[in-house]
C-alpha cells in the first residue's frame, strides 16, 4: 500500500540521506520525494510516497521520529489531508489539433506556460488520478514529454506538533553544568 508521510526536520546536512537510508535499510522503494524550507529556514518539510506493508506502516513511522534532524513524523495516508502534485507536459500536436489540446488543457485546470509552432508545454496540478487522466488525453494529440514532481501533502486535522526536544550536545552539558 502506498503510505503518504510528512515530515518536519530540521534543514541540516545529512538529514535527507538518514531518512531515505532508513527507507532503503528495510527494502521499501520510494515512489515520490518532495523536500522544502518552511516559513522557518531552519525547518524543512518533506512529503515521501513510498510503498508499504499496511501492517507496517506505524513502525515505519516511529523509526522516522528516532531519526536525528527529524522533529515530527506523521502518516497521511488515511488522515484528512490535501495531496497535490504537478505535472508538465510537452505537447507536440498539429496546427489542427491545436485547439482542441487547449480544450483538453482548460477542462483539467491546466495552464500553457510555453507555446511554439510545434505544440505546448502545460502545467497541471492535482491528485495523482487526475493527471494521468490527462496524460493519457494528452498522448492521443501527438508526441508528449512528461516530468512529474512528486506528492505534497499537508494535513487537515486541527492538531498540535508534538515536536521532540532537541537533544544536547556534550559541548552544551558541559556549559548548563557550569551555570547551575
Amino acid at each position: 500500500m502506498l503510505q503518504i508521510i510528512s515530515l518536519l526536520l530540521e534543514n541540516k546536512p545529512g538529514a535527507l540521506m538518514r531518512v531515505t537510508g532508513l527507507l532503503s535499510q528495510r527494502g521499501y522503494n520510494i515512489e515520490s520525494l518532495t523536500v522544502a524550507r518552511t516559513l522557518d529556514p531552519e525547518l524543512s518539510r518533506m512529503t515521501i510516497a513510498v510503498e508499504v506493508d499496511s501492517a507496517l506502516r506505524q513502525q515505519v513511522i516511529k523509526q522516522m521520529n528516532k531519526l536525528i534532524n527529524v522533529l515530527q513524523a506523521t502518516d497521511l495516508t488515511d488522515s484528512p489531508a490535501v495531496i497535490r502534485e504537478l505535472v508538465l507536459v510537452r505537447v507536440r500536436t498539429t496546427q489542427e489539433s491545436r485547439q482542441a489540446v487547449l480544450k483538453e488543457a482548460e477542462i483539467f485546470a491546466g495552464r500553457v506556460v510555453d507555446s511554439s509552432t510545434e505544440g505546448f508545454a502545460i502545467e497541471v496540478t492535482g491528485d495523482p488520478e487526475k493527471l494521468n487522466e490527462f496524460v493519457d488525453v494528452m498522448r492521443s494529440y501527438g508526441d508528449i514529454e512528461v516530468t512529474r514532481s512528486g506528492a505534497l501533502a499537508i494535513g487537515l486535522e486541527n492538531k498540535k506538533l508534538r515536536l521532540q526536544p532537541p537533544v544536547p550536545t556534550k559541548a552544551g552539558a558541559a556549559v548548563e553544568e557550569k551555570v547551575h
